[in-house]
């Protein structure tokens, strides 16, 4: 009997570790229907299923289980016996990102980036799953939303959050404007709880009795503010380009701290790529520029530099912190 193909296997135990094909075959670059080839080639070559459709995915049969627990050390010792000697090259960037920092954010700036390094081709992977660069050690670093800490990586923080309360103009034109005072009485999106207690709890007013609707994405919310659903507390990073572009008003000059900030993430063995070291340093000029246009000039948080709102300038300040681990 011929032994059976190395990429059945990996796709195989990629399979089971993700618990569904489309995440698989992201993650090894397949379609998902070349990747339920290979594991229907495998299944005949074993003669028994490996898997079964679940609610949300698939999930090993007792056979598959077997085999899984016999395979996937193997290939695991393989991929660690080969890091070592894997090629990384300086002119080729593989970064993870979130679809809305990188549609707000990151894509906007990112022309400047290139401009400056015409030599460094970027991949950029735009998902909402976290990136496990052990096992993916084709992506080099990622940008990640949280406290900082995250084990094994090199954490470079880059700029806080904020949050602030947002409305479409048609929203405003036919509710009117709200004050701090008022602010519960009109249309909010969230839900109990969480960012909206905190506004409430800084600012003053009372909180509805009921909230519209609630969203799982920021992307999505931001979109029902767009469309006039109703009142949206979202991040700054992801609401300014909806206020400058006119789809959105910023309702007070007052804002709340985020509990999370925006990090640049690695694992060790990205150290030493020269391209890497060309986008932090320009990711820290830009977020420092950024932070500068957005600094916290008051008791109150407001975000004069943005929105336009009467007061002192804020001064100019622009500082690069050391990477956290």
């Amino acid at each position: 009997m011929s032994r059976p193909p190395l990429h059945a296997l990996q796709g195989f135990v990629a399979a089971a570790r993700a618990g569904n094909l489309s995440r698989a075959a992201e993650s090894m670059h397949l379609t998902v229907s070349a990747l339920s080839h290979q594991i229907r080639a495998l299944e005949e070559r074993v003669g028994h299923p490996l898997f079964v459709r679940a609610a949300r995915g698939v999930a090993l049969t007792d056979d598959g289980r077997a085999l899984f627990e016999r395979v996937a050390p193997h290939l695991d010792e393989i991929e660690e016996a080969l890091r070592p000697f894997r090629v990384r090259r300086d002119d080729m960037l593989t970064l993870t990102v979130m679809p809305s920092f990188a549609s707000s954010w990151l894509l906007p700036r990112l022309p400047r980036f290139l401009a400056a390094q015409p030599q460094l081709q970027i991949n950029l992977q735009s998902t909402i799953s976290l990136v496990d660069f052990e096992r993916d050690a084709r992506v080099d670093a990622g940008l990640r939303y949280g406290r900082g800490q995250w084990p094994g990586l090199v954490a470079v923080h880059l700029f806080d959050d904020w949050v602030i309360p947002t409305a479409s103009p048609a929203l405003i034109a036919r509710l009117g404007r709200p004050t701090l005072a008022t602010l519960g009485q009109f249309p909010l999106l969230g839900a109990p709880g969480g960012r909206w207690s905190a506004w409430f709890e800084r600012f003053g007013g009372a909180a509805p009795a009921r909230y519209v609707a609630s969203f799982d994405d920021s992307e999505t919310l931001h979109r029902a503010a767009v469309e006039g659903l109703g009142i949206a507390l979202g991040r700054l990073s992801l609401t300014r380009p909806l206020v400058e572009a006119g789809l959105l008003e910023s309702l007070f000059p007052q804002r709340l701290k985020a509990e999370f900030a925006h990090y640049l993430v690695y694992p060790p063995r990205s150290e030493r790529h020269a391209g890497l070291a060309a986008l932090r340093g320009w990711l820290l000029d830009e977020a420092a520029a950024y932070q500068a246009a957005t600094d916290d000039t008051g008791a109150g948080g407001t975000d004069r530099a943005t929105f336009g709102v009467p007061g002192p300038p804020a001064p100019a300040r622009a500082t690069r912190r050391k990477p956290a681990r």
